[in-house]
C-alpha cells in the first residue's frame, strides 16, 4: 500500500530546510566577516579597517579609536617622559636612578662626571661595585639615608680638592634615588670664611693687647715724661695698625658688593704717574728718615691719554703696589713706576723693584687675604696683609689683569694690564 504526502504537508518542511540552510549561510559568512576582523586586528599597527558595516564595522571602528587613542597617549607619555630625563639631564646636580638590587637604570652627565660613570657602559651594574669609596659603601649599607655624606669626588687630588654631598631617597617599589652635589666651592668658601675671621681677629687683638698693656702700664706706674711720650708713640702706632686694618677691610667690602664701574668718567693718566710718583717719594722718606738712604722712585710714563673707571680705586690699587715695593725694597734701593701703551690697544702699569725677591712657592697665593710671605717683616712695614687683594679686586672691576713675577735676589714686577675699551688717546 502507497503512501501519499500532500503538498500542504511538506511546505512546512521545506520552510524548516530553508531556514536552516539560509542560517548556515549567514554563519559561515559572519564567521568568515570575524576572521577578516580577527586577521585585521592582528598585524601591530593594524592597517586599513576592512569591515564598514554591521556589527563587525562598528566593533573595528571602536577597536581603531581605542588604538588611536592608545597611541596617542603612548606618544604623550614619552614625550613627558623624555622631558623629564631632559630636565634632569640639565640639572646641575647628579641624579642616578637605582632598582631594588641598587642597579643603575639611568643617570644624567653630570652623576657620570661625579662618578666617573660611563652612561652607557655601566647601565645595570651595581653603584656599589663601581664607587668604590668606603665612605660611600658604608652609606649604601647602612640603609639609613636620613643625612647627607660627604666623600671625595672622582678626580679629587692633594692640591686639587674636590667633594661631593651624597645622599639616597628610597621611592616606589624599593628603588633609590641618588643625588649628587659638588660642594668643593662651598666648602672652600666656608673655610675662606673662616680663616678670614680667625684673621681679622688675630690682627686686631695683637695691637689690642700692645694698647692694653701700655694703658695699664701709664695708669699703674709713676713714669717719667720721657717715657709717657714714648709708651704714647707705639700706643699712636698700634691705632694707626688697626685703623689701617679697618679701612682696608671697608675697601674690600665696598669693592665685592658694588657694581663694575662704567666707562663714563675718565682720569688723565699722566696725572695719576704725577700723584704716584709724589706718594712714593714721600712714603720713602717717612720710612728712611734721615737714618738711612732714600729709595730712588722713578715715574715713566709714555701714554698720554686717559684711562675710564673709578679714579679713587686706580689710584689705590696702583698706590698699594708702589708702597708695597718701598716697604719690602731694603734702603736704598730702586723702584721703577711705569704706564707704556701695547702694539695690541691695551697699556700696561707697572712696578718694579730691587728688594729680595718672592720665593716661587709664594707666588700663586700673594693675592689671598692676610698672607704674608714674611709676617714679622710685614707688620714692621705696617702692612695689612690685604694690599694685593685690594689691588686684584680693583684690577677685576676694570677688566684687567694683575701679573707677578719674582725672583729671589733679583727683585719682583707687578704688572697691571688694562683693556683698550677702558683707554682713549689725549684730545
Amino acid at each position: 500500500m502507497a503512501w501519499a504526502v500532500s503538498p500542504e504537508a511538506d511546505h512546512p518542511v521545506a520552510a524548516l530546510l530553508g531556514a536552516l540552510c539560509g542560517a548556515a549561510l549567514w554563519f559561515v559568512f559572519d564567521i568568515s566577516r570575524a576572521a577578516r576582523a580577527l586577521r585585521w586586528m592582528r598585524f601591530d599597527p593594524p592597517q586599513g579597517q576592512p569591515l564598514q558595516r554591521g556589527v563587525w564595522g562598528e566593533l573595528l571602528e571602536r577597536v581603531q579609536r581605542s588604538l588611536r587613542t592608545r597611541d596617542r597617549e603612548i606618544i604623550d607619555c614619552e614625550k613627558r617622559l623624555n622631558d623629564f630625563l631632559s630636565a634632569l639631564q640639565a640639572s646641575p646636580n647628579g641624579v642616578v636612578l637605582l632598582d631594588p638590587q641598587g642597579r643603575i637604570e639611568w643617570c644624567n652627565q653630570t652623576a657620570a662626571s661625579h662618578f666617573g660613570l660611563d652612561l652607557k657602559r655601566d647601565l645595570q651594574q651595581t653603584i656599589g661595585n663601581l664607587v668604590r669609596d668606603p665612605g660611600f659603601v658604608s652609606y649604601l649599607a647602612s640603609r639609613d639615608f636620613d643625612q647627607e655624606l660627604l666623600m671625595p669626588g672622582r678626580d679629587n687630588r692633594p692640591g686639587r680638592p674636590i667633594r661631593l654631598s651624597v645622599q639616597l631617597y628610597p621611592y616606589g617599589g624599593g628603588r633609590l634615588l641618588l643625588l649628587s652635589r659638588d660642594v668643593t666651592a662651598v666648602e672652600q668658601a666656608e673655610a675662606m670664611r673662616r680663616d678670614f675671621v680667625a684673621n681679622v681677629s688675630h690682627e686686631i687683638r695683637t695691637p689690642l693687647t700692645v694698647l692694653s698693656g701700655f694703658v695699664e702700664t701709664l695708669q699703674t706706674l709713676e713714669l717719667s715724661a720721657e717715657e709717657r711720650d714714648h709708651y704714647l708713640s707705639l700706643m699712636a702706632q698700634q691705632s694707626a695698625r688697626m685703623q689701617s686694618l679697618v679701612n682696608d677691610l671697608l675697601i674690600l667690602s665696598r669693592l665685592e658688593g658694588s657694581p663694575p664701574p662704567g666707562v663714563e668718567v675718565w682720569s688723565s693718566v699722566p696725572l695719576l704717574m704725577r700723584q704716584l710718583l709724589q706718594d712714593g717719594q714721600a712714603l720713602t722718606q717717612v720710612m728712611n728718615g734721615t737714618e738711612h738712604p732714600l729709595h730712588e722712585v722713578h715715574a715713566d710714563c709714555q701714554f698720554a691719554g686717559q684711562i675710564s673707571g673709578i679714579a679713587q680705586e686706580l689710584h689705590s690699587a696702583m698706590g698699594n703696589l708702589v708702597s708695597n715695593a718701598i716697604r719690602y725694597t731694603p734702603p736704598g734701593g730702586r723702584i721703577d713706576i711705569s704706564f707704556r701703551p701695547s702694539q695690541d690697544g691695551q697699556a700696561v702699569f707697572k712696578v718694579a723693584d730691587s728688594g729680595p725677591g718672592i720665593a716661587p712657592e709664594h707666588l700663586p697665593r700673594l693675592t689671598e687675604r692676610f698672607y704674608r710671605v714674611d709676617r714679622s717683616r710685614s707688620r714692621e712695614t705696617g702692612g695689612t696683609g690685604l694690599g694685593l687683594a685690594i689691588v686684584k679686586h680693583v684690577a677685576q672691576r676694570h677688566g684687567a689683569t694683575l701679573t707677578i713675577e719674582s725672583q729671589l735676589g733679583k727683585g719682583s714686577r707687578f704688572r697691571i694690564t688694562f683693556p683698550a675699551s677702558r683707554l682713549r688717546p689725549a684730545d
